[in-house]
């Protein structure tokens, strides 16, 4: 099942994470990636940051090598511009570092990771003393450059809440095709998805299950009681209901599993539908809370000096 977005391109649905703490050796990250392949997924989402681009390229080259998938053109890449690479000079660099990595000739979607900007050289994700100023607009303008040579046939956001969308749109040339941000049954991002809807930019859901294995998770999804019931009566995990939602929403969703049976039991949302008390029910009886603060990013002497600042007081 894909979305066509802004840009005309198409977009598989359902995403396949690489993000993991800590980082399996990379021959087995190709493996799981290859399994990944196999098992039906399409789409798989990177980032400069998450050490998984060479991994998930000599994945793909496996996959073409074996007739797993028939072309290029048959898998979609999603990467992303980490902060330390976030100033105009540095966009198309930054792509170019990533395509080798990948050893591809082009991705099919680039991101702006976050709406932020580190100094040059940080490692990891201690960002006190060392946010700088981030020219948005600037960094846009790169992003363009990037589809406008080919390297990236759709470009967008992450983490970017509706004030700061609307100041991109104001000077943007190309718009954002995708905005991905955090989005599952405890975070549901009304405001952000409605906005995103009125100006055609489609909403994807990272940590579309609460991340209930990070440091920044919870299990507010997993382990809701309410979502268990249903799950029960409608004879689907509970994962499938929550990326079921998400789907029902118009959203597409990055999921990242890397046990077999439950990469595949994610992959079994089409077909069924949650009914409308129960679309009813998760919206008004599951609390609302943010998983991921952003806390990295706010700091007396940084550009943000609250989480108001960072996510536009989107709630």
């Amino acid at each position: 099942m894909d979305v066509v977005l802004s840009s005309g391109h198409r977009m598989p649905t359902i995403g396949f994470g690489t993000f993991a703490i800590p980082l399996p050796p990379p021959d087995v990250l190709t493996s799981i990636f290859l399994e990944a392949i196999e098992a039906g997924y399409r789409h798989f989402d990177t980032a400069s940051s998450y050490g998984t681009e060479e991994a998930l390229g000599r994945a793909v080259a496996d996959a073409l090598d074996r007739g797993l998938i028939e072309s290029r053109s048959h898998i979609f890449i999603t990467t992303k511009l980490w902060c330390t690479d976030a100033h105009p000079d540095l966009v198309l660099p930054a792509l170019k570092k990533s395509l080798q990595r990948l050893g591809l000739e082009y991705v099919d979607l680039y991101l702006i990771h976050w709406p932020a900007r580190v100094k040059e050289g940080t490692e990891g994700f201690d960002f006190k003393g060392k946010m700088l100023p981030f020219d948005m607009e600037g960094t846009w303008e790169a992003m363009e450059e990037c589809s406008k040579l080919g390297l990236a046939k759709s470009i967008g956001v992450s983490n970017f809440g509706t004030k700061k969308l609307s100041q991109l749109l104001m000077r943007a040339t190309i718009p954002p095709a995708v905005n991905q941000v955090e989005m599952n049954l405890a975070w549901q991002q009304a405001k952000v998805r409605e906005y995103c809807r009125k100006k055609g930019i489609h909403v994807s859901a990272w940590s579309p299950l609460g991340a209930n294995g990070a440091a920044w998770g919870s299990l507010a999804v997993m382990e809701s009681p309410l979502l268990k019931e249903i799950a029960v009566v409608g004879g689907k995990t509970v994962a499938q209901v929550a990326l079921r939602w998400i789907y029902e929403q118009g959203s597409s969703f990055i999921v990242k599993s890397f046990n077999k049976d439950r990469m595949r039991g994610n992959l079994q949302i089409f077909g069924w539908e949650l009914s409308p008390e129960d679309l009813e029910r998760v919206k008004l009886e599951i609390p609302q809370k943010r998983g991921f603060a952003g806390e990295f990013y706010i700091s007396e002497d940084g550009p943000y000096k609250s989480g108001d600042e960072l996510w536009d007081g989107d709630a």
